[in-house]
């Protein structure tokens, strides 16, 4: 036992390696590669702490190279699942118990080991199951990731600290409880973060979890669940469960215990989850936590004042990195007449200059897309553009199966606002641009914010201060997180909180104290020093 009133370390985020050439990084990581690369690994569902076997298994390869088996997984039944859960309500009072700053040295652990040791494996196993290039597998397996756990530690502090005032011989507290059940954690295969903050967040606050990653993440799911391991997370605070999202979300949901959802992932999933809740909504103990993020069709704005420079680079990395299978990837432009022609040429040779191909080659710019379905979704849209009328591709549209699922960065340019894709979720590297009226502005503002049902992310390129503020006022609600002159991705930790409304989710704001508020079920607790002992008040004479 200690007393004290203890402060966690200031969080920072966390420095972005170069991994340039000659590095000791980069060889560190191709070595890890090197040594992985050609094995299969045997990956368990974790329940209980303990590894378990399912009812069959399932493969996953390397998009970029899909005849390699990197893992045989372990996939889950009704019986395993059934099995996690009680695993979590187990585990749930001793975790619920512990010292909140117990808690939070587990995950502080777990940051220092994925900065240091786990690094290149974090890394390593996203380049290779999730076809990342090394860039990005960075910028989100290792960074985002560590600053999820440092950052969330913080914000918890930040939390149990609100407390309210107390009158003359009162003691009034605030008791921040975990919400009384489990929570579901489901992630998507695009962000190892994701899967990891997803089941981390809750539990940090005492909840316990089941967690479905998706079955294209799973060896880095595997790697994150290693990492909580090695920290010390007791048995059965999370509970890893591989196989089919809907076997899994139908008897989890199914349980009186089921006391809240952590996702991310498609609108549409996103919608029958919310449906399956309220379905079983009689047999909860008590109301269930909804939180998710849900997808976007990400757009850019630009004025006639924009810098066509700073444009063109932010449309090129802000379509194109991981091969816009990033939720807030831009997807659809509004490109003023007078700027087309040179932001035209300057995107035209973005796109034909990005290297694409094996990202386990660390000077690779772009991977493959992540399954064959989605590869065909690609295909056909940009088959369809082909044919259609008033619709050019500019440069790309190349697609290629034999070996990995490889689609070329692709810029298609319309007429009519309204085409297809101009309005539908892709998550693929299709940027599609229209070219506007420069006496158009306001009206062009107002097709931004009616095109799409979602509002994740957006951005406004201008150097006219009146426009940028005109665009701010007019897609206020187009946006969960916007940008000025700077590209829709790449929101950090604990600098821009992410989530967006509408069609996009639950706007919840991963990386700040607002998302971890849900998974708390608060309690007032009034202390009387010296209770009264006669019932009649002065006015009663």
């Amino acid at each position: 036992m200690t007393d004290g009133i203890f402060q966690i370390p200031l969080p920072g985020n966390e420095p972005i390696l170069d991994y340039e050439p000659g590095s000791p990084e980069r060889e560190s990581l191709a070595a890890w590669i090197r040594d992985h690369e050609d094995q299969t690994m045997d990956l368990p569902l974790v329940i209980g702490g303990k590894d378990r076997s399912g009812e069959g298994t399932f493969e996953q390869v390397s998009p970029h190279r899909h005849s390699r088996i990197l893992a045989r997984v372990q996939s889950a039944g009704s019986d395993q699942v059934e099995a996690a859960v009680e695993a979590a309500l187990k585990a749930r009072p001793a975790w619920a118990a512990m010292p909140w700053e117990e808690r939070a040295a587990i995950f502080l652990k777990a940051a220092e080991l994925m900065a240091g040791p786990y690094r290149d494996a974090l890394n390593g196993s996203t380049i290779l199951g999730q076809s990342k290039s090394v860039y990005q597998s960075e910028i989100d397996a290792a960074c985002e990731l560590i600053d999820f756990l440092r950052f969330n530690v913080a914000f918890a502090e930040e939390i149990y600290s609100g407390q309210p005032i107390s009158s003359d011989g009162i003691w009034n507290r605030t008791d921040y409880r975990p919400l009384e059940g489990f929570v579901l954690a489901v992630s998507p295969f695009n962000f190892t973060a994701i899967g990891g903050n997803l089941g981390s967040a809750p539990a940090m606050l005492g909840n316990v979890v089941v967690w479905k990653p998706s079955e294209k993440q799973a060896l880095s799911a595997h790697v994150t669940m290693e990492i909580f391991r090695e920290a010390g997370l007791p048995d059965g605070v999370i509970n890893l469960v591989h196989g089919d999202g809907a076997l899994v979300t139908d008897v989890a949901m199914a349980r009186r215990e089921f006391a809240g959802l952590h996702f991310t992932g498609s609108a549409e999933v996103f919608k029958l989850l919310w449906k399956k809740a309220a379905t079983n909504l009689d047999a909860y103990r008590g109301y269930p936590r909804i939180v998710g993020e849900a997808g976007g069709k990400d757009f850019i704005v630009a004025h006639p004042s924009a810098d066509p420079d700073a444009l063109a680079v932010a449309m090129g990395r802000g379509a194109f990195e991981y091969q816009g299978q990033k939720c807030s990837a831009a997807s659809r432009a509004y490109i003023p007449r007078s700027l087309w022609p040179r932001v035209r040429d300057q995107l035209a040779g973005i796109a034909e200059d990005i290297t694409m191909g094996d990202v386990g080659d660390l000077s690779t710019f772009m991977g493959a897309v992540i399954d064959a379905r989605a590869f065909a979704k690609h295909r056909d849209a940009i088959e369809a553009a082909r044919g259609a009328n008033g619709v050019e591709i500019l440069v790309g549209g190349g697609t290629d199966d034999a070996e990995g699922w490889f689609v070329e960065p692709t810029v298609i340019v319309t007429d009519n606002p309204s085409y297809d894709t101009m309005e539908r979720e892709l998550f693929g590297p299709i940027l599609t641009v229209y070219v506007y009226e420069d006496a158009k502005w306001a009206e062009t503002l107002r097709l931004v914010d009616q095109t799409s049902p979602y509002a994740l992310t957006g951005a406004v390129f201008s150097r006219d201060r009146k426009a940028t503020g005109e665009a701010v006022a007019a897609l206020r609600d187009a946006a969960g997180n916007f940008y000025i002159n700077d590209k829709p991705t790449g929101a950090v930790v604990g600098q821009q909180p992410f989530g967006g409304a509408r069609a996009s989710g639950t706007n919840d704001k991963a990386g700040s104290a607002l998302n971890l508020l849900r998974w708390l079920s608060p309690r007032s607790l009034k202390e009387t020093f010296v209770p009264p002992k006669a019932w009649r008040y002065p006015h009663m004479g």
